[in-house]
């Protein structure tokens, strides 16, 4: 049976195109998925910042730039159980009743996700990921939508559906089985399909200075030509706050415990970070990474170099999330740009 649930924001002639959404009719749109998904949406605080929410638990905000918030922490959480143990029986981790539905990514976390997917998947399937990521709909916002009215970029494809803003509402495009069947009887008229490429030229046009720069700063790492110096001077500015660690949509590393709580044990899952002095730290006391110079360099080497080495691409997107909560200004985007200042010479 096909599903229609999009239908009624249309006008009553079935036959006309379907005109584009306002936050009030894709509000009604999403109500509508609720009953067949957990449905995280971006939502307004009362201090006048977003993050992911459930329906009503805020007002519906889609504008105003990507979230802070790490967008693929709904698939994997700062803190999840692994498995219980208690009375002799292990009890492993209970499927979601319902599957996912994430709105509010940008066309980058669409990057980052992807990458994070493949990582997940390598070498053995993480049950614990996929138990969340599989079956789940990613709904990307893009276009004039973001803050002060910046073109934020248009993912094209690597989402389940994207809103495209045009400045005062929004297309819907799907892009997967899924997405088109959410999304039924949304073919768009011929002047809103040109509309709509205007909007894509207008991404396709948007500024590559900064990803250049990753690349060169890239090359500069591979070729051995970034002296420990460098690193010594950067990691001084370093306060092992590790929230780079913690807003990083592509930063997948956890410790393991195992708790006893009452009569019950728990293996629990929790996020680790690479700046802090006991990430390597061995049993015998030996730290392969026991200064904060090493830490640093791993820090960013291991995006811009190692990750090129295993993945054969730089796992760093260009969200810009480490380099807005970087209290000392050294996140990827501006030691980058450093690096190439310095040592690039061409």
């Amino acid at each position: 049976m096909q599903d229609t649930r999009i239908q009624g924001l249309r006008g009553k002639d079935k036959e006309s195109p379907m005109r584009t959404l306002t936050s009030v009719e894709l509000e009604a749109f999403f109500r509508s998925l609720e009953p067949d998904y957990d449905l995280r949406v971006p939502i307004a605080l009362r201090d006048g910042t977003r993050t992911l929410g459930r329906m009503g638990e805020g007002a519906l905000a889609l504008e105003g730039g990507p979230l802070l918030l790490k967008p693929t922490s709904v698939f994997f959480p700062q803190y999840e159980m692994q498995l219980g143990y208690e009375g002799g029986v292990v009890r492993m981790q209970a499927p979601l009743p319902k599957p996912l539905c994430v709105v509010g990514l940008s066309a980058q976390d669409a990057d980052c996700l992807s990458f994070i997917d493949e990582f997940f998947r390598s070498n053995y399937e993480d049950d614990l990921y996929f138990n969340k990521r599989n079956g789940a709909v990613i709904v990307v916002v893009s276009g004039r939508c973001g803050q002060d009215g910046e073109f934020l970029k248009i993912a094209n494809g690597k989402c389940d559906i994207e809103l495209i803003c045009h400045g005062t509402g929004f297309f819907m495009v799907p892009y997967t089985p899924t997405g088109r069947r959410l999304c039924s009887e949304t073919d768009l008229g011929r002047e809103a399909a040109d509309s709509l490429d205007l909007l894509k030229e207008e991404s396709s046009a948007l500024s590559t200075e900064e990803e250049e720069i990753l690349q060169r700063a890239s090359r500069l790492l591979l070729e051995d030509k970034v002296p420990e110096s460098f690193w010594t001077e950067i990691s001084k500015r370093c306060i092992a706050c590790t929230a780079c660690n913690l807003f990083c949509p592509t930063c997948t590393c956890f410790e393991v415990y195992d708790r006893r709580l009452q009569m019950k044990i728990e293996r629990q899952r929790l996020w680790d970070s690479c700046q802090l002095d006991g990430f390597t730290r061995e049993a015998s006391g030996h730290n392969p990474m026991g200064s904060e110079t090493l830490r640093t360099r791993r820090r960013i080497h291991h995006k811009l170099g190692a990750d090129v080495v295993r993945w054969g691409r730089i796992s760093c997107f260009l969200c810009g999330r480490c380099d807005r909560v970087c209290p000392t200004g050294i996140g990827i985007k501006a030691v980058s740009r450093e690096m190439v200042q310095r040592y690039d010479g061409r």
